[in-house]
C-alpha cells in the first residue's frame, strides 16, 4: 500500500491549505486516518485523526481551525487547514492504518505518506 499526499505550499499567516492523501494498492479496510507534522527540532505529533466511523480527535492547537475529513470510496483523508499560524510551520504526513491482502490472508498495519511541507510567512 502506497500513500500519496499533496497540499503542502507556503502561505501568508491566517491563510489556507488543503492536504490531501490518497491510499493505493490492495486494501481491503483502512481504519483510522490521521495527520501528523514535525517541525525542525522537534518531534513528530500528532494534528488530527478520524475513524472509520467519523470520530474525530484534534490537538489542542489546532482545534477550531483544522478540519479533518475523509472518503471512504476515494481512500482519502484531507485537512483543510484554517487560520494558518507561522507556528503551523511544518512536514506534515499522514498516516492511514490499512488492511491489506496477503499471501495467507490479511494484515493491518500503519502506512505512512512522504510528507508534503507547510510553510507559513510573512
Amino acid at each position: 500500500v502506497q500513500l500519496q499526499a499533496s497540499g503542502g505550499g507556503s502561505v501568508q499567516p491566517g491563510g489556507s491549505l488543503r492536504l490531501s492523501c490518497a491510499a493505493s494498492g490492495s486494501i481491503l479496510s483502512i481504519n483510522v486516518m490521521g495527520w501528523y507534522r514535525q517541525a525542525p527540532g522537534k518531534q513528530r505529533e500528532l494534528v488530527a485523526e478520524i475513524t472509520s466511523g467519523g470520530t474525530t480527535n484534534y490537538a489542542d492547537s489546532v482545534k477550531g481551525r483544522f478540519t479533518i475529513s475523509r472518503d471512504n470510496d476515494k481512500n482519502t483523508v484531507y485537512l483543510q487547514m484554517n487560520g494558518l499560524k507561522p507556528e503551523d510551520t511544518a512536514i506534515y504526513y499522514c498516516k492511514q492504518r490499512v488492511r491489506s491482502r496477503t499471501t495467507w490472508g490479511s494484515r493491518e498495519y500503519d502506512a505512512w505518506g512522504q510528507g508534503t511541507l507547510v510553510t507559513v510567512s510573512s
